[in-house]
C-alpha cells in the first residue's frame, strides 16, 4: 500500500515528467527534515502555525543538514495546511506561483514529504527538495 507521503511524491513526478522534468528521487533524510519541521507545525498553539521557520527553530539549510542530508547544493520547501488529500495538497502546490515553481525546478533531483495533524485536526504538509 502507498502511503500519503509516497503518493504526493508520485503526484509530483506525475506533473514534473508533463513539464519536461525528471522524477524526484525518494530521500530519506529529506523526509525526515520534512516530517520534523512538519510537526512543529502541526504542534504550534492550538490549531497548528504554517510557517518555513518556526520560532526557535533552524532555517531550512541546517535543518535539512541536520536530518542527514550533507554536502547539498541546493534546497527548497513547499508548506501547506489544511487539504486533506495528496491530490488536493498538490493541486494547491500548483496554484501557487512559489510553490509550482520548486516542483517544476528541473535543478532538483531528491524529496522527502512530511505530514501531520495538530490537535484541532488540521492536517500540515512539508516537502523538502534538494540537489547534491
Amino acid at each position: 500500500m502507498v502511503t500519503l507521503r509516497e503518493r504526493v511524491i508520485e503526484l509530483i513526478n506525475n506533473k514534473r515528467t508533463d513539464h519536461g522534468c525528471r522524477a524526484l528521487g525518494s530521500n530519506p533524510a529529506l523526509g525526515r527534515a520534512a516530517q520534523i519541521h512538519t510537526r512543529k507545525m502541526a504542534a504550534a498553539g492550538d490549531s497548528g502555525t504554517l510557517s518555513h521557520q518556526l520560532p526557535g527553530e533552524a532555517g531550512l539549510g541546517a535543518r535539512i543538514t541536520a536530518a542527514g542530508y550533507t554536502g547539498w547544493r541546493l534546497v527548497g520547501e513547499n508548506i501547506a495546511f489544511g487539504y486533506t488529500t495528496p491530490a488536493d495538497v498538490v493541486q494547491g502546490w500548483m496554484n501557487s506561483r512559489t510553490h509550482r515553481a520548486n516542483i517544476l525546478n528541473c535543478n532538483f533531483r531528491q524529496t522527502g514529504v512530511g505530514f501531520a495533524r495538530s490537535a484541532n485536526g488540521t492536517v500540515y504538509w512539508t516537502q523538502d527538495f534538494g540537489k547534491r
